[in-house]
């Protein structure tokens, strides 16, 4: 795991790593205005459940849906990710610890009868709306019972 903060290349990137946004990035509000648009509603940036660290960028309760918008960077895209020329190895372990704790949280989640959908950043927002809208929607239809 990564220790400590590396030494920024320039004040430039500094700066600039510093005015990241972690809520309400373009994506984000992308695909939120299109749920709304659908009619679907939900809590932004939560907890879905106590026994879980961390946030959750959008969040149906009672259906109990956990969706993360994951940014291409931060979260090593397959297609996109890329890793920094400046302070590789500390890159490197900070992006690989930021995707097991991706991969921690959706088994914590899963565990307590949570479904995650997970999005990258360069999806387009209807598509990725459908998948979600789809999700919900399997876990609020009434179920069935048996005889």
């Amino acid at each position: 795991m990564a220790v400590g903060q590396p030494t920024p290349s320039s004040r430039q990137v500094s700066e600039q790593m510093s005015r990241v946004a972690t809520r309400d990035t373009q994506p984000e509000m992308e695909l939120r205005r299109e749920l709304h648009r659908r009619g679907l509603r939900y809590r932004v940036d939560v907890t879905p459940a106590a026994a879980v660290r961390g946030r959750a960028d959008l969040v149906f309760g009672p259906p109990r849906v956990a969706v993360y918008v994951d940014g291409c960077f931060w979260h090593s895209c397959g297609e996109h990710g890329v890793l920094p020329k400046s302070n590789r190895e500390w890159w490197r372990a900070k992006l690989k610890r930021t995707v097991e704790r991706d991969r921690e949280t959706e088994r914590a989640l899963r565990a307590l009868g949570w479904e995650v959908v997970r999005v990258w950043e360069h999806e387009d927002p209807a598509e990725a709306a459908d998948r979600v809208e789809a999700t919900v929607a399997a876990r609020t239809a009434p179920r069935r019972r048996s005889a």
